[in-house]
């Protein structure tokens, strides 16, 4: 009976999607966090009567074909790029995001990682890190004896240094934006990496090409709706138990079919 294997896709797309949800809610503390969505797919249809099929020699035809489907599968698992919503956190080295930039990240195989996370550090030597220890790209170095150091929303960093009264420019942040942001591929730690899907890269100071400005002493929180993600848990759950009572209902169909002898 095809109505079992048919539900048992079905329950399988969803026991997916509580991952999904369930990996949202894990991270709706996570600093720069972008949310994740399943999308589902029906799969192949065994045609019984194709529809247009001719029924007489007058040229009358099928209106509506006969069609069963398989079943479902998750297809994607696309994240939702909007802007989370910004705390102020009163470090001078927390940067966010306005915007659909990324931070770029120098990591240690060479490869630049992409982040919305702001959370940055300074290393031993006075160079601007994030959370990993990985450093921001373009290098930008404090000096030891700085008294404070200023992010304007353009990125142009600069320092107090000993006793001037007046800064002094150390660097100018940059950021990435993609034509495609759903196609960047998570690589954990708050980065993500380009792929084909996502396109090059397009790297520009803050403000300008619609990368965003910054926002110093504040971070960017996750996007994650918590009222939202539990009614998608709930119609989940629901949606797993009604496959679960297709299973039984198709078992006990099966069992009175074995009975009729």
């Amino acid at each position: 009976m095809k109505a079992l294997y048919i539900a048992s896709t079905g329950m399988g797309a969803q026991e997916r999607n509580v991952e999904v949800i369930s990996n949202n809610i894990a991270n709706m503390r996570t600093t720069g966090y972008k949310r994740q969505r399943a999308e589902f797919q029906d799969l192949l249809y065994q045609q019984i009567t194709r529809a247009g099929s001719q029924t007489s020699d007058q040229g009358t035809m099928v209106p509506a074909g006969l069609e069963i489907g398989s079943g479902v599968r998750t297809v994607s698992t696309p994240r939702i790029m909007s802007q989370g919503s910004v705390n102020m956190t009163e470090r001078e080295l927390d940067v966010a995001i306005r915007g659909e930039g990324f931070f770029m990240i120098q990591l240690p195989d060479g490869r630049t990682g992409y982040t919305r996370d702001g959370s940055f550090e300074r290393n031993p030597e006075g160079t601007l890190v994030n959370s990993s220890g990985y450093p921001v790209d373009p290098g930008i170095t404090i000096p030891g004896n700085a008294r404070g150091v200023s992010i304007s929303p353009d990125g142009t960093v600069e320092a107090y240094i000993g006793t001037d009264a007046a800064p002094t420019q150390i660097g100018q942040l940059q950021l990435a934006r993609f034509v495609n942001k759903s196609g960047l591929e998570s690589m954990g730690d708050n980065l993500f990496l380009e792929t084909a899907a996502s396109g090059p890269a397009q790297v520009s100071v803050p403000n300008a090409d619609g990368t965003g400005d910054l926002l110093q002493n504040y971070l960017e929180m996750a996007n994650v709706n918590s009222v939202t993600e539990i009614a998608d848990l709930i119609a989940a759950q629901r949606a797993y138990e009604m496959n679960a009572r297709v299973i039984s209902g198709a078992d006990q169909m099966m069992q009175a079919t074995s009975q009729l002898s």
